[in-house]
C-alpha cells in the first residue's frame, strides 16, 4: 500500500519511528474519529504489516483506505497492552473493532471473611478479593441453586450481619435444616470453621474428599458414643454421595472455560462453557458487534481480550479453532491473573466433549438469533410502512415516567436498533427540577438532558422516539425538539386505548389531528407495544429503586463525620438501630473507631429532644 492511499499519512517517516516493544495503536480517520484500535507484541512490526498489500483481507482494505493518522502507545508488558486495548475499544467503540455488547458481571457464591461465623450469598458485581468468590456462574439461577445445595449440605447462614447480631432464637431457615444457628450458639466456631472449610473443598471439586473426612468423623464420633453427632454425619455424607452422582465430573478437576464461535450472514455468536472444579456449571451466549469480513480466528482473540479485562481467568481455556496471537493473549491472560492460563484446542477426551457441546450449543444459539433477526427485520419494515419512514429504521428510543403519588420521579429511555435492545445505551433520569406529579415537566427535562447531551457529544440521534403517553406528552417532545433545533425524529405518542387492553392502543403523531391505530396482528404494533413495555418495565425499576433508597435512608447518614465503615461497625455492635438509640453517649464510645467526642455528637444527633 502507498502513502497516498492512506490519505496522504506518510507511512515510511512513520514506521522508522515505531520501537520494537509492546503496545496498542489506534487509527483515526480524516475527522479524528477512532476507526480501529489493536495491540502489539512489538509495534513496528505489527503496524508495519498493514503497509503491505499482499495477503491483506477485504476488511483490512477498506480500513487502510479511510486512515488519516495512526496514534501509538508503549506498555511495559503484553498484559498492559490487552487491558488497554480493551479500554480504548470500549471508551471509542471503533467501526473496524469487534465490540462485546453485553457487559453484564457474572454472578458468584461469595463467602464472607470479615466475620467469625462466615455468611454464603449471592454476589454479582466487579470482582473482589474480600472472602472468597466460586464461580463464575453462567445465570442467577444456577447460583440460587448452589447456595440451596450448599445450605441442605452444610448449614452454612445466610443472613445479615445485622440480623445475625440481633436473633434471639434459632430462624426458620435453622428450623427447615438448612442453619446450624450460630447466632444463638447452638455451634461453636471451631465446629462451625469445619463446615465452611467442608463447602470450600466441595466447592472446588473435592467432593470425595470431603466424604472421606466425614466419614472419619462419623467413626470418631460413635466411638466416643456421640450417637447424634454420628447420625448427622451420616446423613451428610448419604447426600453429597446423591449430589456428587448427578455431577458431571471429570477424571481431572479444575477450572476451565470453554470458547466456541458461530458465525453466518454477518451474524456471529460466541458460546462460553464453565467448569468450575470439574463441574460443568452450564453456558453464557454473546452476540458480539463483528465487521464485515472479520474470521473466527479474528472473533475468538477479540472475546478473549474483552471478556477478560475485568474478571482473572481460568487456568485453562478451550477453544474450538485457531486465535490469533494465541500465545500472546496467553501471556497477557496469565500475567493479569497471577498465574498460568493455558489457551488450547483440546484433541481427545472430556475436555474435547466439553469443546463439542460449546459448539453446538453456539450453533443453536446462531439459529435462534438469524431467527429473532429475520422477525425484527420484518417488523422494522411494517413500522417503516405505518409511519411513513423514508426507510429501514436503525435506532428506536422510547420514554416512559415512573412515580407514586409523586414521589421519587425517574424517568426511562430504553434504546432498540436492528440487532433488539440495546441495553448498554438505556439511561434513566432522576427527576428534579418539578414537583411531583408534573408527568410534562418531568418529560421535558429527561428529554432536554437526554438530547441536549446527544447534541453536545455529536452522537447520533434515533430514528424515532416514542412517548409513553398520549396528545399532551407528544406536544411537550414536539416543543422540546423545537427547542434544541431538532428535526430529523419522528415523534410518536403512544397511549392506550379507551380499555387499556394490548391491541387497541392509539398513535399520536404531530401531523395528524386523529389517533393513528394499527391492527392488533400487525408487526410493527407489536414492535411498538415491546419497546413501550420496556421502557415502562425500566422506568418503574428505577423508581422503586430509588424510592426504596429515600425510605431506607438511615438517620445516620445525616450525622457529619459518620461514614459508612463507623455507621456499619456501630449496627454491628449493637444489633441494629432500635438497641443503637437505647444506648448512651458512653456506650457508644467503646466501639472501635468511635471518639469520645464523635460519640457524644452522635447521640445528640440521635437525640434532639434531649439537648
Amino acid at each position: 500500500m502507498t502513502d497516498s492511499q492512506v490519505k496522504g499519512f506518510d507511512s515510511r517517516t512513520f514506521l522508522l519511528t515505531l520501537p520494537d516493544r509492546p503496545g496498542v495503536y489506534c487509527m483515526r480517520g480524516e475527522t479524528g474519529d477512532v476507526l480501529y484500535v489493536g495491540k502489539a507484541r512489538r509495534l513496528k512490526a505489527r503496524v508495519g504489516s498493514y503497509f503491505r498489500v499482499a495477503g491483506q483481507s477485504a476488511k483490512t482494505r477498506a480500513l487502510m483506505t479511510r486512515v488519516a493518522d495512526i496514534q501509538v502507545t508503549v506498555t511495559r508488558t503484553e498484559a498492559e497492552a490487552l487491558l488497554l486495548e480493551s479500554n480504548l475499544i470500549k471508551a471509542h467503540r471503533p467501526r473496524y473493532n469487534v465490540l462485546l455488547r453485553d457487559d453484564k458481571s457474572y454472578p458468584y457464591v461469595h463467602l464472607t471473611g470479615d466475620h467469625a461465623f462466615a455468611r454464603i450469598r449471592f454476589y454479582r458485581g466487579a470482582y473482589r478479593r474480600d472472602g472468597r468468590l466460586f464461580g463464575p456462574y453462567p445465570n442467577a439461577g444456577s447460583v440460587r441453586a448452589a447456595l440451596k445445595e450448599l445450605q441442605g449440605l452444610f448449614r452454612l447462614r445466610v443472613c445479615e450481619d445485622a440480623e445475625f447480631a440481633r436473633r434471639e432464637r434459632p430462624c426458620l431457615q435453622h428450623q427447615m435444616g438448612r442453619c446450624s444457628a450460630p447466632c444463638v450458639d447452638l455451634i461453636g466456631p471451631a465446629e462451625y470453621a469445619e463446615d465452611v472449610g467442608d463447602a470450600v473443598r466441595f466447592l472446588e471439586g473435592q467432593g470425595q474428599q470431603v466424604i472421606d473426612d466425614l466419614a472419619r468423623r462419623m467413626d470418631q464420633a460413635a466411638q466416643h458414643l456421640e450417637f447424634e453427632r454420628a447420625a448427622v454425619f451420616r446423613d451428610r455424607i448419604v447426600r453429597l454421595r446423591q449430589v456428587t452422582a448427578r455431577q458431571d465430573v471429570a477424571t481431572q478437576g479444575g477450572d476451565v472455560d470453554i470458547l466456541a464461535v458461530a458465525m453466518e450472514g454477518g451474524t456471529s455468536v460466541v458460546s462460553l462453557g464453565l467448569v468450575r472444579g470439574g463441574q460443568h456449571l452450564g453456558h453464557q451466549v454473546f452476540t458480539p458487534r463483528v465487521p464485515a469480513d472479520t474470521s473466527a480466528e479474528e472473533l475468538r482473540a477479540a472475546f478473549l481480550s474483552q471478556h477478560y479485562e475485568h474478571m482473572p481467568a481460568p487456568a485453562e481455556i478451550l477453544l474450538d479453532g485457531d486465535v490469533e496471537d494465541a500465545d500472546l493473549i496467553s501471556a497477557a491472560l496469565a500475567e493479569q491473573a497471577g498465574h498460568a492460563v493455558a489457551v488450547r484446542q483440546p484433541m481427545r477426551g472430556q475436555r474435547l466433549r466439553w469443546v463439542s457441546l460449546a459448539r453446538a450449543n453456539a450453533a443453536q444459539s446462531l439459529v435462534l438469533k438469524l431467527a429473532g433477526a429475520a422477525n425484527l427485520e420484518a417488523r422494522l419494515a411494517d413500522l417503516s410502512r405505518a409511519l411513513a419512514l423514508p426507510g429501514l429504521p436503525s435506532r428506536l428510543e422510547c420514554f416512559d415516567i415512573s412515580h407514586t403519588q409523586g414521589e421519587a420521579t425517574v424517568a426511562s429511555c430504553v434504546v432498540f436498533d436492528v440487532t433488539g435492545p440495546v441495553k448498554s445505551a438505556y439511561r434513566r433520569f432522576n427527576i428534579q427540577s418539578v414537583g411531583g406529579g408534573d408527568d410534562y415537566g418531568a418529560l421535558r427535562e429527561a428529554l432536554l438532558r437526554r438530547y441536549g447531551r446527544l447534541l453536545d457529544e455529536a452522537a447520533s440521534l434515533p430514528d424515532v422516539a416514542f412517548i409513553d403517553g398520549g396528545r399532551g406528552q407528544l406536544g411537550v417532545a414536539v416543543a422540546v425538539m423545537a427547542e434544541l433545533g431538532i428535526a430529523s425524529v419522528r415523534l410518536v405518542g403512544v397511549a392506550k386505548g379507551p380499555a387499556r387492553k394490548a391491541g387497541e392502543e392509539q398513535l399520536f403523531l404531530p401531523e395528524r389531528d386523529e389517533p393513528l391505530r394499527l391492527a392488533p396482528h400487525s408487526a410493527a404494533l407489536h414492535l411498538i407495544q415491546q419497546i413501550r413495555d420496556e421502557a415502562h418495565r425500566f422506568a418503574i425499576t428505577g423508581h422503586r429503586q430509588r424510592r426504596a433508597r429515600t425510605r431506607n435512608r438511615s438517620v445516620l447518614e445525616d450525622i457529619p463525620g459518620l461514614g459508612p465503615k463507623r455507621r456499619q461497625q456501630l449496627l454491628r455492635q449493637f444489633g441494629g438501630l432500635q438497641q443503637l438509640l437505647r444506648a448512651e453517649a458512653a456506650e457508644l464510645s467503646q466501639v472501635p473507631g468511635i471518639s469520645d467526642s464523635l460519640a457524644r455528637r452522635i447521640h445528640a444527633d440521635l437525640h434532639p429532644e434531649q439537648e
